[in-house]
């Protein structure tokens, strides 16, 4: 459920560079509303460029590399609140709560194993088709419906949205990844801080904060941040302290840098390709290493985790979990990486959704 990148083999809305994601639906580095004594989202109060920063210098570093996993896949069953029903011939049928959707998805190039009947149940279809009036791209073939909805997450309410680059603001997959993180939390039993760069609608930054950390939410979509805002204020988790920051990851992350800021836990979901807000560029393969190399930067002393997802990428696992282990080499831990897949309830498929790799320390 996540701001930023054209990455997802859903194919995500073109996005903004560096630090969130710019689908205009889901916003990648997304935001959930904050309900906490509103403070206002960090940003730049001059619209001066920022003087272009020099490349980062990136050496090899000495040391150990980390032990590792894989392949390792992280799995997504059908429940209560999410389900892909089916899938084939380059669509997929889902059901949200209450809805039954009907979207492209590229991955499915096998044959539908429901019958027409049950397909032609949805809801909502995504057409792609632009559409001069209201939501556009979408079809409702029974009974039009508003943009948005509630829904849940493993007790967490929010709101799913229908946008016009297909998503829904919620990218279930991911759910993996947030137990991880909720039981790394709960079993530090000590403070523990999370910066979710790229958060998108904010549901991993929801998770943290519930779980008792403390979060930094950053994307480069303010359009995003506001629709996490409202889902913390749906969550009813106003109370717990999330920073919601509209800015360039990278940009944001040398900062970070620079003020001695430090994470146990951070997640980055970068686009293959962005924008930032001041018409930053970010390229996956020429930017990733620096910005991994980032991240290892601004840990605390006894980290916990860093947690990279891919998507939308031509590349195998084998590339990040590479650039994962020689990152990382020297801080021991073990680096696990692999595909995150949604397991179908027709015919039981596995639907590969996203490449990740994570080091667990």
């Amino acid at each position: 459920m996540k701001s930023f990148r054209d990455k997802r083999r859903d194919s995500r809305p073109p996005a903004k560079s560096g630090t969130g994601d710019a689908r205009p639906h889901e916003a990648r580095g997304s935001a959930r509303p904050d309900a906490r004594p509103r403070e206002r989202p960090e940003a730049r109060t001059d619209d001066r460029p920022e003087p272009k920063a020099a490349p980062r210098i990136l050496a090899r570093r000495d040391g150990a590399l980390p032990a590792e996993q894989l392949p390792v896949i992280l799995e997504v069953a059908p429940n209560a609140d999410y389900a892909l029903l089916d899938s084939g011939a380059g669509e997929k049928l889902e059901q949200y709560g209450p809805y039954r959707i009907v979207r492209p998805e590229g991955q499915a190039i096998w044959q539908k194993a429901l019958p027409a009947k049950d397909w032609e149940r949805a809801d909502a279809i995504f057409t792609g088709d632009t559409d001069e009036e209201g939501i556009g791209r979408w079809r409702f073939p029974k009974t039009p419906l508003g943009e948005t909805w509630p829904m849940k997450h493993d007790g967490i309410d929010y709101l799913g949205r229908f946008t016009s680059f297909r998503h829904v603001g919620v990218f279930p997959e991911q759910a993996s990844h947030w137990d991880h993180m909720a039981g790394l939390i709960a079993s530090a039993r000590r403070p523990v801080k999370v910066l979710n760069l790229f958060g998108y609608t904010g549901l991993a930054s929801l998770v943290a904060a519930r779980a008792g950390a403390e979060v930094t939410h950053v994307d480069a979509s303010k359009k995003a941040i506001g629709w996490a805002r409202e889902n913390q204020e749906m969550a009813g988790l106003g109370s717990k302290p999330i920073r919601w920051i509209v800015d360039d990851a990278v940009k944001f992350a040398e900062r970070e840098e620079r003020r001695g800021s430090r994470y146990d836990i951070i997640l980055f979901d970068p686009p293959a390709y962005g924008r930032g807000p001041k018409g930053e560029v970010w390229q996956l393969f020429e930017d990733l290493p620096a910005l991994t190399d980032l991240c290892r930067a601004i840990l605390t002393p006894k980290p916990l985790a860093v947690v990279l997802t891919a998507y939308s990428i031509r590349a195998s696992f084998f590339a990040i979990h590479a650039l994962m282990r020689d990152t990382f080499a020297g801080m021991g831990g073990r680096v696990e990486s692999g595909e995150l897949i949604i397991r179908e309830k027709s015919a039981g498929r596995a639907l590969s959704t996203s490449l990740f790799s994570r080091w667990v320390a």
